[in-house]
């Protein structure tokens, strides 16, 4: 069930020469294109040395249709894992579904339990975490450099990256045109958003307090995009989410996977009611704002990856739509 709410109501190696991009406010060393590797599913994997976080990166990238050619691009971020028990590339048809499309997309691989952060301080166990000024200063400069882009950008992410896309538009206005939400949880400062939060970070054994401070700090409010949603009037808005109710990817004959399968049955009913809960939560928000978001509320399904490939192909046509004229 579509809904929307108008103004009134995620091989070998060759290295290249590196593009080096100086980041104000990062270490003295700048970031960089350090590596390239071309992938068989059409590919290109790059490692990127990022100068806020003193690491590199690996990065995924989907060259647009026409390489020769400017093009926007699509940030697609992973959910709590980063990326590293499955990602975009791994769980959906995006290499084939975006062949045509004249648009490069980018997927990081990393971040787990992060929140695509920029953290307080260093955690024990996820080190230095410092996402956010990697994804919205170092890495768009590299890759419009790199991939001839337009500098016009949108960003979609899973589950705790649903959160994520929100963030990033507030912390760089204007960096992105649209941001797409799928199975998200935005609201986080409220006392379930702090529950969720620390619960998704300590599932990778981090420390919550290490990214916002203690739940009183005012860090926990100025990052929550529930609270300053006015703050994105202007960009398109895309969100969706089942309702935990097994639907037609949750069919048992036709999953490869059993164990994989039981795991989606028994966390992902509770994973996405959930979620449905928050969505529905956010768009009163927004109509209460007069901000017009797309959402797509569906009757069933889990937070699983074939409905979020189905929220992909959804909600491409308002990406477009904000890219403009490629």
């Amino acid at each position: 069930m579509r809904h929307r709410v108008t103004r009134c109501a995620g091989l070998l190696a060759v290295v290249i020469a590196s593009v080096a991009v100086v980041v104000p406010g990062a270490n003295a060393a700048s970031s960089e294109i350090v590596d390239q590797q071309e992938m068989p599913d059409r590919s290109v994997e790059l490692g990127v040395y990022s100068a806020a976080m003193d690491t590199v990166n690996r990065v995924r990238v989907l060259r647009a249709a026409d390489p020769k050619k400017p093009a926007p691009t699509l940030y697609l971020l992973n959910g709590v894992s980063g990326g590293s028990d499955g990602n975009w590339l791994d769980k959906t048809d995006a290499a084939d579904f975006f062949r045509d499309k004249q648009v490069n997309v980018v997927m990081p691989i990393g971040g787990a339990g992060s929140y695509f952060a920029d953290w307080r301080a260093d955690d024990p166990i996820l080190g230095k975490q410092r996402w956010s000024t990697f994804l919205t200063k170092e890495l768009p400069t590299l890759i419009d450099h790199e991939f001839r882009g337009t500098g016009k950008n949108a960003i979609a992410g899973i589950s705790m990256a649903g959160t994520s896309v929100f963030q990033l538009a507030l912390r760089a206005p204007g960096l992105y045109r649209a941001i797409g939400s799928y199975s998200g949880c935005v609201r986080t400062s409220d006392p379930n958003g702090k529950m969720i939060v620390n619960a998704v970070v300590s599932s990778r054994m981090g420390n919550a307090a290490n990214m916002w401070g203690p739940p009183s700090d005012p860090a926990w409010i100025a990052n929550d995009p529930y609270v300053n949603a006015e703050q994105l009037r202007g960009t398109a808005i895309y969100l969706s989410s089942g309702t935990g109710v097994p639907g037609p990817h949750d069919n048992p004959l036709t999953q490869p996977d059993p164990l994989g399968f039981t795991y989606q049955l028994l966390l992902g009913v509770s994973l996405e009611a959930v979620t449905n809960l928050c969505t529905q939560q956010l768009l009163g928000r927004l109509s209460q704002l007069h901000i017009p978001a797309t959402a797509e509320l569906r009757p069933n399904g889990t937070h699983s990856w074939a409905y979020w490939q189905d929220d992909l192909h959804r909600s491409w046509p308002l990406f477009a739509d904000a890219f403009g004229t490629f």
